[in-house]
């Protein structure tokens, strides 16, 4: 139990600057709403839609299309002019065609495509929706030293929910709880921003060539250039989608593999802890069941350590999207009390994509 309370203590080492540095950052978004912004091309690559998407798709585009950004192009790159369904082009968005080769494909067409006089790339889905401030909160950090590319993330919060969902969204919160201030490991490549010049300058599209996730192929173009990925409070994306068991452990599983191909030392990471809070978890129910009332001190402590943080994040996201309060007040509760269900789905993920023979499947 010893090594699992250390690590859950050093888990919340860092909470309190990151919630500063949250809190920082979302005023600094209402004190700089009016100032001059640089001319940005968002590009949105959609692979396809089918019928029970297109709402969605709908969506998505429709809250891209009406960002508070000043001078935007919104750039929709689809393989071909039949694969972007009908009336989900929000007006004066431009369309690009990038073939079949894929969403890397889709996003190098909507650079072609944008003006001359852009000044930052910044690219998004098209499974989620966005506050009106989020393109101003992703550009933000590029004006910082240092600063190569801004990332937000996601957030899961599904309407109405049912376990399973749930259970993705909490275990989803546990990513982004790696997010914070300075430099981090990642970027997500539905909210990704960096300015033209350094795009071209660290040949970020040789970085895409041969690549299967841009966004990694991104952090590492900054990795070898010595420059930061910076978190962007304010720059989530809400997916609301609800997924099956099926659907939630492949794309688990498949991110997990993406992420020990790509970012082993924070996978064996993930793992080896995960390994140590379950190991120490199933000793203490043990130990408590046979009457050690010290394993049962012990087990409240592991449990309430990680409830804390769960809480954290729950409140923290909640603070980057005020239009979602209503579903955290709801539902926030399951961020604190299934951390110790979650920890355990972790694992489980974990362990299916060290066995995952490539990351594809």
């Amino acid at each position: 139990m010893g090594p699992a309370l250390v690590l859950a203590v050093l888990a919340l080492r860092g909470e309190r600057t990151r919630a500063e540095y949250v809190a920082s950052r979302m005023a600094a978004l209402d004190e700089s709403s009016g100032e001059p912004r640089l001319p940005v091309a968002l590009i949105v690559p959609v692979t396809g839609a089918g019928a029970g998407s297109r709402e969605a798709l709908r969506e998505a585009l429709r809250s891209l299309a009406a960002q508070d950004y000043p001078d935007y192009e919104l750039i929709v790159a689809v393989p071909n002019a039949e694969s972007l369904p009908a009336g989900t082009l929000p007006p004066k968005a431009k369309v690009a065609l990038g073939g079949e080769g894929g969403r890397i494909s889709l996003l190098e067409s909507g650079v072609r495509a944008s003006r001359r006089s852009t000044k930052v790339f910044a690219f998004a889905g098209s499974n989620g929706v966005v506050s009106r401030f989020w393109l101003r909160a992703l550009v933000a950090p590029l004006s910082e030293e240092g600063v190569g590319a801004s990332t937000g993330f996601r957030c899961y919060a599904p309407e109405p929910p049912a376990f399973w969902p749930l259970v993705q969204s909490v275990w989803n919160s546990v990513i982004a709880g790696r997010l914070g201030p300075g430099g981090n490991d990642f970027a997500w490549g539905g909210a990704m921003a960096i300015t033209k010049e350094n795009f071209q300058q660290e040949r970020v599209a040789e970085y895409w060539a041969g690549a299967e996730r841009d966004d990694l192929a991104l952090a590492g173009a900054m990795r070898d250039s010595q420059q930061s990925i910076a978190f962007a409070p304010g720059a989530i994306v809400v997916c609301r989608g609800r997924a099956t068991p099926r659907q939630f452990f492949r794309q688990a599983r498949r991110e997990m593999a993406l992420a020990r191909a790509g970012l082993p030392q924070l996978w064996w990471t993930g793992l080896v802890s995960h390994v140590i809070y379950c190991g120490a978890m199933l000793a203490g129910v043990i130990a408590s069941a046979r009457g050690n009332r010290g394993a049962e001190w012990a087990l409240v402590a592991q449990f309430g350590l990680g409830m804390l943080k769960g809480a954290n994040r729950a409140t923290l996201a909640k603070a980057q999207l005020p239009v979602q309060k209503s579903w955290f007040d709801r539902y926030g509760w399951t961020h604190t009390f299934w951390v110790p269900l979650i920890t355990w789905v972790w694992l489980f993920v974990l362990i299916g994509s060290a066995c995952a023979r490539d990351s594809k499947r």
